[in-house]
């Protein structure tokens, strides 16, 4: 299985592509941890081929409301791939997330996702 991640843009400005891959002992943690971070920051149907993954991020923006409903969906759908994923909404006043996870393998990852 492999994903591709954004990384975020160099002093340039560049933004560049990495491919994550299954590791050699069958381990796809860091794909689905991409794939995550990828989708918190989707806007809702932006995906052609997974129209119900995404957030409405820049309509919240607009909105001032939080999109906690679609970040507690996408929360259940990842939730069967790590031993423990918590999405925690930051006291901040735009959109960004604390995604804490327990890997299958025990390893633990906690990364601020702003949307």
């Amino acid at each position: 299985m492999r994903t591709y991640g954004r990384l975020p843009p160099d002093e340039t400005g560049y933004r560049q592509w990495v491919e994550v891959q299954t590791q050699a002992d069958g381990a796809n943690d860091y794909v689905y941890i991409t794939t995550l971070t990828q989708c918190l920051q989707l806007i809702l149907g932006e995906s052609p081929f997974f129209a119900n993954y995404g957030i409405p991020a820049e309509i919240s923006v607009i909105q001032q409301i939080f999109p906690d409903f679609y970040v507690t969906q996408t929360q259940q759908q990842f939730a069967p791939f790590f031993a423990s994923l918590i999405i925690t909404k930051m006291p901040e006043p735009t959109p960004t997330y604390l995604v804490n996870i327990v890997t299958n393998y025990g390893t633990r990852v906690q990364q601020e996702i702003p949307t």
